[in-house]
């Protein structure tokens, strides 16, 4: 095992399947020379060369479009949009072309492209580079969508990802700066199985990407209450390991559901329901499902703000605690 960043990882995933398949591509703006807006793909077009690493104009539509083309041709591009709120400009050749043409094509042809992306709070860029807009996506049939919090399951993910058939929207917390001991040999990690990240018996939290850390310091800090809580992160939120949540919520009786978006039609809404319409699981409940999610503001320019529309490491306790009252 060694210690590398979530940056570092990406970037190590990225570089062994380029090296790998010379059809791997990385496309995006500012990913070859300037190495990408949070440093990402620094020092890959060097190795690589600008057939492997394409720097493109300035549009997020036409960056995704050609990516489409070019999977349809039996190219593996993996594409980087500077931050996920920008995905609304990508959203026709996304939604529309690449979740449907295996469908509308009676399986002839495949979109085997990544999209990668960085998503929620952390770097004081207001309201235009903040959201957390993974729910879109997983309501869209045709797309996976996989938000690992650890550089492990990152890495692993996205080789994965990019080894996949169908397009897949790849997201990042923008805690790039975030280490972790990942394995020395190749791996791949299977996309739609979740992780428990810390088992407990007393109380589910169910999340993923950046609001892992914040459940595993909640509950820490629960055992001092004598309230074991289980972490159980996600890591892929379409497919959705629906068999992992019922397993931990069944094994608990108590579940609370945290994410960095508004709670309001939020993806815990899913979860809820993946929850309560399986009888057995319903039946374990020992009280209400509980959600939490970010503040139902745009976010704040101010850093303060920014910080505080997140949930809080206090909010997941509070609401934890209100289960065993």
């Amino acid at each position: 095992m060694r210690q590398i960043s979530y940056r570092e990882a990406i970037r190590e995933a990225l570089a062994e399947e380029m090296a790998r398949d010379e059809q791997v591509v990385l496309m995006g703006e500012d990913v070859g020379c300037y190495g990408g807006c949070f440093s990402v793909t620094s020092g890959l077009i060097d190795i690589y060369g600008p057939h492997q690493v394409i720097e493109t104009p300035v549009s997020e539509e036409g960056i995704v479009a050609v990516a489409v083309g070019a999977a349809i041709m039996g190219m593996r591009p993996v594409v980087e949009v500077m931050y996920g709120d920008f995905s609304t400009l990508a959203s026709d050749p996304l939604i529309n072309h690449a979740a449907k043409t295996r469908f509308m094509s009676g399986g002839r042809q495949s979109v085997p492209m990544v999209y990668r992306t960085p998503m929620g709070s952390g770097t004081g860029a207001a309201a235009q580079h903040t959201q957390s807009l993974e729910t879109l996506f997983t309501n869209i049939p045709g797309l996976k969508v996989i938000y690992p919090c650890t550089p492990s399951d990152a890495k692993g993910l996205l080789k994965s990802a990019i080894r996949c058939d169908d397009p897949v929207v790849f997201l990042e917390h923008k805690n790039y700066g975030l280490s972790s001991l990942i394995p020395e040999e190749d791996y791949t990690i299977e996309i739609g199985k979740a992780d428990v990240k810390r088992k407990g018996t007393d109380l589910t939290i169910i999340t993923y990407g950046k609001m892992v850390s914040q459940a595993l310091s909640a509950a820490l800090t629960l055992e001092d209450d004598e309230i074991s809580a289980e972490v159980v992160d996600l890591r892929t939120l379409r497919p959705l390991d629906t068999e992992a949540i019922r397993a931990s919520v069944k094994k608990t009786g108590r579940a609370v559901i945290l994410h960095e978006g508004p709670a309001f039609g939020g993806f815990s809404g899913e979860i809820a329901a993946a929850i309560v319409e399986d009888e057995d699981t319903f039946r374990a409940l020992k009280g209400p499902v509980k959600r939490i999610g970010g503040q139902e503001i745009p976010t704040p320019f101010n850093k303060n703000l920014e910080m505080q529309m997140a949930p809080q490491v206090s909010q997941i306790i509070s609401v934890s605690l209100s289960l065993f009252s």
